[in-house]
């Protein structure tokens, strides 16, 4: 009996110092990011005009393409606006887009996700600005 004890004991404690090594002292696993690149939320919401006589209120967020910067340009940003140096061309994009929408296409996760992927593919061709994608951080339909 005492002899399978000192076998037994040595190989409980190599398998305890192994687990512990694992948890503890090995290098993390390397995770792989959800989001590439960097997200830039834009820092005037807007008010657009709908069909019908109603109006949306919503905030705008872009994922820039790996590599772009919205760090300051030269020129100071207007008050209001961030640090995106042709923020100006992608709101007019956005205002132009969502005018005069029907309020039943913001308030639709299909219709919203539409209005997006449109908004990404004119900032995209009009603009320098490389986005991955836009997102509607908030919006209010009335």
């Amino acid at each position: 009996m005492k002899r399978k004890l000192k076998l037994i004991v040595p190989i409980l404690l190599l398998l305890l110092a192994v687990g512990a090594y694992k948890i503890v002292l090995s290098a993390p696993a390397d995770s792989k990011a959800k989001v590439k690149g960097e997200v830039y939320v834009l820092p005037k919401e807007f008010v657009v005009n709908l069909a019908g006589g109603r109006y949306a209120k919503l905030t705008v967020a872009l994922v820039l393409a790996p590599g772009q910067s919205s760090g300051a340009g030269a020129t100071p940003p207007a008050e209001g606006f961030g640090t995106l140096e042709e923020e100006p061309l992608v709101r007019e994009i956005v205002t132009d887009s969502v005018t005069g929408a029907p309020p039943q296409a913001l308030t639709s996760r299909s219709g919203r996700h539409g209005y997006e992927q449109k908004i990404d593919k004119a900032i995209n061709r009009e603009t320098d600005v490389e986005t991955d994608s836009v997102a509607f951080t908030d919006l209010v339909v009335q």
